[in-house]
């Protein structure tokens, strides 16, 4: 018999939402502490709600508890970029190589590129190229495919908040994103994943130069 997941108290989604949100545009930054009490203060509710968003980013990796630390918010560094890009480029190029092939709609690529470009500071712009990758793979055709590409999406938009503020390369990237959609749109199935995977691989490389990713093959797709 499968099971049904739990669904997350009202509450808890919110707080859950609102922590989310300010880690991935960096309001909240890669090591600091996340004291259940103030959080708890700042979205008006007990600490329960606060814990168990926590937990839950704890689950998705965005977040780090520690019997002796605490909770902090997870820290980025070559290795989590690797282990994070390296599950990217094997499977986000595959995915967008099926939604191409079937023919699947992109308008919500193409809205996201859109609301990108008119994006008024940068964590609005974050949050619409995240919504960009997305609306390529999730329809695949394989919702398993796309429910792992899931799992990693928070881990790789917290590689990207701490790459971008050290280094902004939003037009570079949104070059690259009008590209891959351009082939996708064309119905060039293997052009759109050759240029995804080498838009993935290159961003990696130049945030985190020790941090080669290790799926490209030998005719660079993943």
């Amino acid at each position: 018999m499968t099971s049904v997941p739990t669904p997350i108290p009202s509450r808890t989604q919110v707080v859950l939402e609102g922590i989310k949100h300010r880690i991935l545009t960096g309001r909240l930054t890669p090591g600091q502490a996340l004291v259940e009490t103030e959080l708890a203060a700042q979205f008006g509710v007990s600490k329960t709600p606060v814990r168990e968003a926590l937990k839950t980013l704890a689950g998705t990796g965005l977040v780090v508890m520690n019997q002796y630390k605490g909770v902090t918010v997870r820290e980025v560094d070559a290795d989590m970029a690797r282990e994070v890009y390296d599950v990217r480029l094997l499977l986000e190029p595959e995915a967008l190589r099926r939604s191409v092939c079937h023919g699947a709609s992109l308008d919500a690529a193409r809205d996201a590129l859109k609301r990108a470009d008119e994006a008024a500071d940068t964590a609005e712009r974050s949050l619409a190229n995240r919504e960009f990758h997305r609306a390529l793979y999730l329809p695949c055709g394989n919702p398993l495919l796309g429910r792992m590409l899931d799992e990693v999406r928070d881990q790789a938009a917290l590689v990207s908040a701490v790459a971008w503020s050290a280094d902004p390369s939003w037009e570079r990237e949104a070059t690259e994103h009008q590209e891959i959609l351009r082939l996708a749109l064309e119905g060039d199935a293997d052009g759109a994943a050759r240029t995804l995977h080498a838009h993935i691989a290159s961003f990696v490389q130049r945030a985190f130069p020790t941090a080669e990713p290790k799926a490209q093959g030998e005719d660079g797709q993943a």
